[in-house]
């Protein structure tokens, strides 16, 4: 894995029979998702399907016209983007149909096991009735189980744009055993991080750690190291969002790495936001030198035109990874997932065998 032993590498060009061979191997890996959105998540036939269903909404009903509307400037318009969609979920039947098909597009990209980050207070706000929306995600996550074979399991995210407010509602949702999911796992923190620093919801991430949830805050996508810092030192974070800032502090990366804190990293997703200017840019090297562990995710694949497989592809090129290398970051996400160890052992001997068959062959 990554951070313990060297990776088997080779020169992955950026075209041409090897690239082939190599996309080829991707598509059929077996895999784990950690940081991939609800909303974000939704097609452009799902989101189609839903601005027709509320035509009052902003959001195009045509797929062409999606492509378009989800060209970024920067981060800010990326958010305002996002809660244009986030409007689209207005009912109890949107969600299903979303998480549905959401976990449809996972298992076509052979992923086994994702944790899916829900922001349920979107909702709830909106008007959703919180134990139909409860209920709809459970349905949609035990039916998809059954039919794809796919496992999904939650993390509530708090809209850090939207404040205490929403960081109290959030905390109650994932805690009440009430209404609680029972695939809900971790407790998250995102949208715009400038303006809203991390510590303020120190006694939010309090309350669901004491509840059994593990902490997996977004920190250092468009803010600095210290972000970072603060989502370990005050939100008790075992994973991080992004953390691409990480880089600039060799004291934060060597911590990373002492205390095998994964980083879940989304490149494509960096440059369509700004956060990062360009792919040759981006830091996942420089994660990688410093003996971090590191998993690859998409965060809002549709929003950014990709997904999962892509992104493997991607860093296999920035990390000069061959199919053993990239069988290894696959591994890392399994290691870094909330999965039990009896999961975690059968997902990472299914990596291992596909990968023998596939170099054998």
């Amino acid at each position: 894995m990554l951070g313990e032993a060297p990776l088997s590498t080779s020169s992955v060009p950026a075209t041409g029979s090897a690239d082939r061979d190599l996309r080829a191997f991707i598509a059929g890996l077996p895999k784990a998702e950690l940081h991939v959105h609800h909303v974000g998540s939704a097609s452009p036939r799902i989101v189609s399907e839903l601005a027709a269903r509320h035509r009052d909404s902003k959001v195009p009903s045509d797929p062409e016209a999606l492509a378009e509307y989800f060209t970024f400037t920067d981060f800010a318009h990326f958010i305002e983007v996002y809660l244009s969609v986030v409007d689209l979920i207005r009912t109890p039947e949107d969600v299903r149909l979303l998480t549905y098909e959401v976990a449809r597009d996972l298992a076509r990209q052979q992923v086994r096991y994702a944790e899916l980050t829900l922001t349920p207070f979107s909702s709830t706000r909106r008007g959703i009735d919180e134990r139909a929306f409860m209920e709809a995600i459970e349905d949609a996550r035990k039916s998809a189980e059954a039919e794809f074979g796919t496992v999904l399991r939650w993390c509530f995210d708090i809209p850090g744009e939207a404040g205490l407010q929403s960081a109290e509602e959030t905390v109650r949702l994932a805690t009440d055993d009430r209404i609680r999911p029972e695939g809900l796992v971790s407790f998250g923190l995102g949208g715009p991080e400038i303006g809203v620093p991390r510590p303020q919801f120190k006694p939010f991430f309090d309350r669901a750690i004491a509840a059994g949830l593990r902490s997996v805050p977004h920190s250092g996508e468009t803010t600095g190291p210290q972000s970072v810092w603060d989502a370990l030192n005050e939100l008790g974070a075992e994973r991080i969002g992004h953390g691409t800032s990480s880089a600039q502090d060799p004291a934060l990366l060597a911590h990373l790495a002492e205390r095998r804190i994964p980083l879940e990293v989304c490149p494509t997703s960096n440059i369509a936001t700004r956060a990062v200017r360009t792919l040759d840019e981006h830091p996942l090297r420089q994660f990688q030198q410093a003996g971090v562990l590191i998993t690859i995710n998409s965060d809002d694949p549709p929003m950014f035109g990709t997904d999962l497989n892509n992104e493997y592809a991607v860093a296999a090129r920035l990390l000069d990874l061959d199919e053993r290398g990239v069988a290894d970051l696959a591994k890392n996400a399994v290691e870094a997932s909330f999965l039990d160890a009896a999961g975690k052992a059968r997902l990472a001997a299914e990596i291992d065998t596909y990968t023998a068959g596939r170099l054998a062959g």
